[in-house]
């Protein structure tokens, strides 16, 4: 596997020893009676007063912005209300994914509760694709359809648009996708992204579109009513929370402004689901029982990202998405229960798919994809599933760091692989490049394309594929520095062992719920003591217990075995970590999750200096005698009695690192620099007291010589060469 080697590079968000600011963060933290650690936290994410700091923690309903903000929200609200009122027949047009199945379900179930005569609409990825179909809304209009709306989708939908309004159908759109230049000549568009709406807050799911558009329908009823349009923000949150927090977290959108508060709520709903789709789903994705297990596991944006979320994708990715929009719409728990094992079966095919596609993928970029030059990885295959090439395309970019693009052929060929055959794409791109950006400069050669900064799909002709794939690396040549090989990992800061106590694990739950613009805290250890690794989980990860000053941790490793980690018992290292409550038997204690662990920083750099310098030793340069670098009697004595048993052992091949520990732990020794360590088992090869190669830089292989002739180190013409070089050596 051609893996372009990417270095992990750490970068702290707030450094102490900046005075001013150092005081600023404590009287902040003292005004709000937190940690000065916590008050990193809120300073790291924007929050530099105590009153932006405590808005950010209050989590109220009221800092939701007015939905009428939206541009066409007005519009819109008054189609939908004239609709309900003449009892016109209403079409909800939404995409396939669980952003579209929910947005779908909330708007569908809140048309219901007005009285509307309404439908759902979702296309299959197969056969239908992404996006509104001319002949589906001739469809819908032969139906006595008035009104389509469509969720989730429809800013690209110029010419359905165009058509519909030709035969009496209007369109309101709500949609969160990236606009082009031109957005339809709908009733109504409400998106955030449109360059001329003035809506504070932009980064709302397709379903927070809903919802706001839900928020802006109840506070006009309730305003008829002569109630207040709190209130009826308070009732959309209470019937829809649940739906647009899913949504919203399996579209990995930020978890910051009003998508923290929605995602709080709905996590919070979730916790008791209302909806027996929803209670069944937790049940079948997570193993919960019903009675005192299911309300001992918090729901989390982790559980529903991992859990839920592909549950609810596998409908519309390998079968019909309005199977899960029937589940959470099911009001009976048995049928529930039995919907939600047919999602639990689909999402199971739909993993395996995901695997073989993986697997010819993989194959595909070692055999075909100059990975030095191309910086877009562009696949293409007959018979890939359409559904599943996103995920792979993750997959991808993930492995390699760099943006990729899959396209499927399947169901698009005319006979065999011909040049006019449509092929579906499914990109996903890294911080650096704008994949939407990318692909507007290739829209000359593309049918239609759409999405956002980070994934976007795409239509594209086989005769112009080839075109396609040049043209858009050499939009990222242009665009993607250097930098992409690199792995960025963000910490917000170092602490000391002191710092990290139950107080501090309890105090990080206030900043919750994370996400994607609110990430769980992370921070760093350096120079710790690693006292013993354990295996766990059949070997595929790591248990830890680190120690400095005293003070002891455990951590955990996931996903990484003890045979990768890069270091051994007794090392220093430095750690990039979460912190954690772990409560096991009612009995709770602080523990850390791993994200990196490497060397400790101020080993490395020692260990740099000190192979620099035996180069320079080893090249004729002279040294003094406080280096140290000549070897005693005694100090082969330890070299020979660590190999000699490790060799008893049944190993002879050791590291030089590993060799130190063993021959430095030696109690009341003196420590075996570097340099004198090379020099002593050169030495020992030259006199044969033990036969050493190096396999590798600081790798030796080495046979103890048992019957070898007693012979005196000050033989060795090596250690006379080196004597001669010490300069203010006693003669």
């Amino acid at each position: 596997m051609r893996e372009i080697k990417r270095e992990k590079v750490w970068e702290e968000k707030y450094t102490f020893g900046d005075e001013q600011r150092d005081r600023m963060i404590h009287k902040m933290a003292v005004a709000m009676n937190v940690s000065d650690v916590f008050a990193v936290l809120l300073y790291n994410r924007g929050y530099e007063t105590v009153e932006e700091a405590e808005r950010f923690l209050r989590l109220e309903k009221a800092d939701f912005h007015d939905p009428y903000l939206m541009a066409d929200m007005d519009k819109a609200v008054e189609r939908i209300f004239s609709a309900v009122e003449k009892q016109e027949k209403i079409y909800i047009y939404g995409d396939y994914d669980v952003d579209g199945v929910t947005s779908v379900t909330a708007l569908y179930l809140y048309l219901k509760h007005l009285g509307a005569d309404v439908g759902i609409k979702i296309p299959k990825r197969e056969g239908e694709g992404y996006g509104v179909a001319r002949n589906v809304v001739e469809t819908m209009a032969a139906q006595g359809t008035k009104l389509i709306i469509t969720v989730d989708t429809g800013i690209t939908a110029h010419e359905e648009v165009k058509f519909a309004k030709s035969i009496g159908v209007d369109f309101v759109i709500t949609d969160h996708h990236e606009c082009h230049a031109q957005i339809p000549e709908a009733y109504a568009v409400v998106n955030p992204h449109r360059v001329d709406c003035p809506y504070p807050f932009k980064e709302l799911a397709g379903v927070g579109v809903v919802f706001k558009l839900l928020c802006a329908c109840e506070i006009r009823r309730f305003r008829e009513e002569g109630l207040s349009a709190i209130e009826g923000v308070r009732s959309i949150c209470r019937q829809y929370a649940d739906l647009t927090a899913i949504g919203t977290i399996a579209d990995v959108m930020p978890v910051i402004d009003e998508n923290r508060l929605i995602v709080s709520l709905g996590l919070n709903q979730l916790e008791y689901p209302a909806r027996p789709g929803l209670e069944a789903l937790i049940e079948a994705s997570s193993n919960r029982k019903n009675g005192g297990e299911a309300s001992n596991r918090k729901i989390t944006s982790g559980m529903i990202g991992f859990g839920i979320a592909p549950r609810i994708n596998a409908a519309g990715r390998i079968s019909d998405a309005t199977i899960a929009v029937r589940l959470l719409l099911e009001d009976d728990p048995e049928k529930a229960r039995i919907a939600a094992e047919e999602l639990c079966e689909i999402n199971r095919q739909r993993q395996i798919e995901e695997n073989r596609i993986a697997q010819e993928a993989y194959g595909m970029i070692e055999d075909t994809v100059n990975l030095e030059h191309d910086h877009v990885i562009v696949l293409e295959s007959n018979d890939w599933h359409q559904g599943i090439i996103g995920i792979v395309s993750s997959r991808i970019t993930e492995r390699y760091g760099l943006p990729s693009i899959l396209i499927s052929f399947a169901g698009n060929m005319i006979g065999g692989p011909n040049p006019m055959d449509d092929g579906k794409g499914s990109g996903r791109s890294v911080r650096g490049m704008n994949l939407v950006e990318a692909l507007t400069h290739c829209e000359d050669l593309l049918i239609k394309y759409g999405g956002h900064e980070l994934a976007a799909g795409l239509t594209v002709k086989r005769a112009n594929l080839d075109e396609f794939r040049k043209k858009i690396n050499e939009y990222a040549r242009d665009h993607l520095s250097d930098d992409i090989f690199k792995i960025r990992m963000e910490s917000d800061c170092e602490l000391s062992m002191s710092d990290i106590t139950m107080e501090l694990a309890e105090e990080l739950t206030l900043l919750e719920p994370f996400g994607t613009g609110n990430a769980s805290p992370s921070f760093v250890l350096k120079n710790v003591l690693v006292k013993r690794i354990t295996n766990i989980g059949g070997g595929k990860h790591s248990r830890l217990l680190v120690e400095k000053d005293g003070i002891c941790f455990t951590a955990l490793y996931f996903g990484v075995s003890d045979c990768d980690l890069g270091f051994e018992t007794g090392d220093a290292i430095d750690v990039l970590f979460h912190v954690d409550i772990n409560d096991y038997k009612n009995v709770r204690s602080v523990q850390l999750i791993l994200q990196d662990a490497r060397p400790a920083e101020v080993y490395a750099t020692a260990l740099k200096e000190n192979m620099r310098r035996y180069e320079e030793i080893k090249q004729g340069g002279s040294f003094s005698e406080k280096e140290d670098v000549i070897p005693s009697r005694e100090d082969f004595a330890r070299v020979y009695k660590v190999l000699r048993r490790e060799y008893r052992s049944g190993n002879n091949i050791i590291n030089q690192r590993n060799l130190m520990r063993l021959v430095n732990g030696i109690p009341e020794s003196d420590p075996i620099n570097y340099t004198k360590l090379k020099y002593i088992l050169q030495i020992m090869n030259e006199l044969m007291i033990c036969e050493v190669s190096e396999l590798d830089h600081d790798i030796y292989q080495f046979e103890i010589v048992y019957n070898a002739t007693k012979t005196s180190i000050d033989k060795s013409s090596i250690l006379k060469k080196l004597k001669s070089r010490c300069v203010d050596r006693t003669r």
